[in-house]
């Protein structure tokens, strides 16, 4: 129980859409305000939240924030219908400007995408949502946590976990080395990444024939040292790599972060689904909205 001294680690948030801007042919950026921000507190790397959006026709998610506490509010938006309770989906903070009173998420967008991609695609000035944030920076839903004696960390991630790759890049100190995939649908996908630490990165574009994630890293030199790997993206890929990191290459699975973003063939309301009922057993579950 948190006490009147006490800040709880998480909280809702209403925002509203500044501004958006196209990225590539796979990413849209949208940039949230809201008075609220004041008491947003994003611990950096790959900070999670909670998305909820509204219906066609809705001039807001409906959330029943006013049920009481957090598990007594998500209980009661459970209970909602479908075509009325707001559309939940998990994205990552790719900055959030304090100065400025803004958060930017970045959404993966494709053809026959889901709720999220589609709102993405369509989000304008004005437009309102409610998210489920942190309000401390020191949270669990920041995962990449390399132990202090890491000499050199492994990334991997698909399109949908780009923003959260590029954001942990962003914070890596300049006397970390990192080894880098990043697995894109096109070659227009390719972004520019700001960091101070010693990378070395491969883009793995499919429209060009690239070897898949597990291939390229299976048959890539990778440095010496005492590794940590953070990898998110297509839950399939995700634990294919896992298992070549710790059964292959001998890392600690204690220094290996895996996280399911999506799961070819289902929606994230599925993968949640799955996990609960144990089909993804370990797995973190975080969508990207890959639920087309």
């Amino acid at each position: 129980m948190t006490t009147a001294t006490e800040t709880a680690p998480f909280r809702f948030f209403d925002l509203q859409v500044a501004r958006t801007r196209r990225l590539g042919p796979s990413l849209v950026r949208v940039t949230f305000v809201g008075d609220s921000l004041k008491d947003f507190a994003a611990g950096g790397r790959d900070q999670s939240l909670s998305l909820f959006l509204p219906h066609r026709g809705q001039d807001a998610p409906v959330v029943p924030v006013d049920a009481g506490d957090l598990y007594a509010v998500l209980g009661a938006w459970r209970a909602l219908p479908d075509d009325v309770r707001a559309v939940m989906r998990s994205y990552t903070v790719r900055e959030q400007r304090t100065e400025a009173g803004e958060v930017d998420i970045d959404f993966a967008v494709h053809e026959d995408g889901g709720p999220a991609c589609r709102w993405a695609l369509a989000a304008e000035r004005g437009h309102r949502v409610t998210v489920l944030g942190p309000a401390v920076p020191d949270n669990t839903a920041v995962r990449c946590r390399p132990p202090e004696d890491t000499d050199w960390v492994l990334i991997w991630a698909d399109e949908t976990a780009l923003p959260a790759a590029a954001a942990i890049l962003e914070w890596l100190p300049a006397d970390r080395k990192a080894r880098v995939f990043l697995e894109v649908p096109h070659a227009g996908d390719r972004l520019s990444l700001n960091t101070d630490a010693g990378i070395d990165v491969t883009w793995l574009v499919r429209e060009e024939g690239a070897a898949s994630g597990v291939e390229a890293v299976a048959g890539a030199e990778l440095p010496a040292g005492v590794p940590y790997a953070w990898i998110a993206g297509e839950s399939g890929s995700v634990k294919a790599l896992r298992r070549h990191l710790v059964n292959d290459r001998g890392f600690d699975r204690r220094r290996v972060t895996f996280v399911g973003y999506w799961k070819r063939g289902l929606s994230e309301d599925g993968l949640r689904e799955e996990a609960t009922s144990g089909g993804t057993a370990g797995e973190e579950v975080a969508g990207q909205d890959s639920d087309g």
